[in-house]
């Protein structure tokens, strides 16, 4: 009965939403998306003051202008992005990928109704990412049609009322770009600038916020210590990989994303998003910029291991801290469980505790331990840009949600700056090496109709937006 009456509080929500967006589009045109334009970046002003004041805040209460969304990532879940190095990747034989990307969710071509979703939540955000292969698919050839592409997209953000929060790179590049050595090239960072200023020059002006790069730190967060490492990476398996790909790139060279000498990649990611930051102010001043990083709640539990979280945290995390001194408006928290050292590094869950789809602790307030973490070291304003969960079971999604936001409440009754939440992910997407086995999302996805269906735990992050305070789960 209760599934019952949260699904016909979604019918009517969608019902409302329908007839206004046909109010919108029949009133025309341009009057009509100036004044969403406006009313977006209005409310972005006043997210900035009304964080401030949170103090003022009862328990489990938000500030007026706070920020809840979902987020994507353009190769999950746009479909034949076929120019990009993952592509090549996924479709080699031997292959690291469980399976390829192929279609996805075909979000390319059903950008319209995947941001209807949002609103008809009762969510105001949507953090999308924009595919570099797509829009320069050979060095210095920029595709016009592309950039209308997610114009489209982003007009759509506007007509709706959704803030757009734009991802500029989410590991994926052209394929171009990584046969002559990705983030390891001397000109890489020269090469994501002027990708930068391009796409800026021609969309900033519909932006509302913005992100350079996405987790660049993940592979020191996976292997800045010893330990457990669920993963496939570093393996014989993987070198030999990266060898075929760059003979078949023709240039003996290959380096993308994981796949490359990590501390080189680590070294270019951290330039580029210093030379995109500056590219994007160069061309839009206004226009906030930030990093979203891959972080933990990193737990000493045994004794001595405290030289080794040293050790991961000057990896993983300082040198980000360091760079968004003074290259950043706003700094991303992305996490999704803790990680427990000892001496000899990085330890796994304790036997009998849930574990997610993905192997990870089921510890949805590791989320509160992230942030505390980087606003004792970062005192610029937080954003959640990525927190969320693998299972099949939508019910444990729904109580990770309600542990997770009840973490980022007690930061703000402490004070923290934070000003949005955006829940990874909208859609049950492509994960990479594990293909399509994870179920991310808020809303699921047949990959053979591409037919979506709203999950209870889409309406219940959707309730805690609208009445912006904590709901039981």
């Amino acid at each position: 009965m209760e599934s019952q009456r949260e699904n016909h509080s979604v019918e009517k929500s969608l019902n409302v939403w329908q007839s206004q967006r046909r109010q919108v589009l029949q009133g025309g045109g341009m009057v009509a998306l100036t004044s969403l334009m406006s009313a977006t970046a209005m409310a972005q002003n006043h997210t900035i003051q009304a964080v401030r004041n949170s103090n003022s805040l009862q328990q489990g209460e938000f500030p007026d202008g706070f920020l809840w969304g979902a987020a994507t990532a353009g190769h999950q879940v746009e479909g034949g992005n076929i120019n990009s190095d993952s592509w090549l990747l996924e479709n080699m034989k031997p292959t690291l990928f469980d399976e390829p990307s192929g279609d996805a969710c075909d979000h390319y071509h059903r950008f319209g109704e995947d941001i209807a979703l949002l609103p008809e939540l009762g969510l105001n955000t949507f953090r999308f990412s924009l595919e570099w292969s797509r829009i320069e698919p050979e060095p210095g050839q920029f595709s016009l049609a592309e950039i209308d592409h997610y114009r489209r997209v982003l007009q759509t953000c506007h007509r709706m009322g959704v803030t757009p929060m734009v991802t500029y790179n989410h590991f994926t590049t052209p394929r171009w770009f990584a046969g002559m050595g990705g983030w390891e090239s001397p000109n890489a960072s020269q090469l994501f600038a002027r990708y930068c200023a391009m796409v800026t020059s021609q969309l900033g002006e519909l932006m509302g916020m913005v992100t350079t790069l996405n987790e660049p730190n993940l592979i020191q967060l996976l292997f800045g210590i010893p330990g457990l490492q669920q993963t496939k990476l570093g393996t014989i398996e993987d070198q030999e990989i990266i060898r075929k790909a760059g003979e078949r790139m023709g240039t003996g060279l290959f380096s993308s994303w994981v796949f490359g000498d990590y501390e080189h990649i680590h070294r270019g990611l951290l330039l580029a998003h210093r030379t995109g930051y500056e590219a994007i102010k160069t061309e839009r001043p206004e226009l906030q910029v930030g990093v979203s990083i891959a972080m933990e709640d990193d737990q000493v539990v045994e004794p001595g291991g405290e030289g080794m979280l040293d050790k991961k945290q000057s990896l993983a995390y300082v040198p980000w801290f360091d760079v968004a001194r003074r290259h950043a408006d706003f700094f991303g928290v992305q996490c999704y469980s803790r990680c427990r050292i000892g001496p000899s590094g990085r330890l796994p869950p304790e036997p009998g505790v849930p574990l997610t789809d993905m192997g990870y602790e089921f510890y949805p307030e590791a989320l509160e331990g992230a942030l505390r973490y980087t606003h004792q070291h970062l005192k610029i304003p937080l954003y959640v840009t990525e927190n969320g969960v693998a299972t099949t079971d939508d019910t444990r999604r729904i109580e990770y949600i309600r542990r997770a936001v009840a973490g980022v409440s007690h930061c703000l009754a402490s004070d923290i700056d934070v000003r949005g939440y955006i829940h990874w992910s909208l859609l049950d997407n492509f994960e990479w090496l594990d293909g399509y086995r994870p179920h991310f999302g808020l809303v699921s996805v047949d990959h053979k109709t591409f037919h979506r269906h709203i999950k209870p735990s889409a309406v219940y992050l959707g309730e805690i937006a609208r009445h912006n305070h904590l709901m039981e789960g």
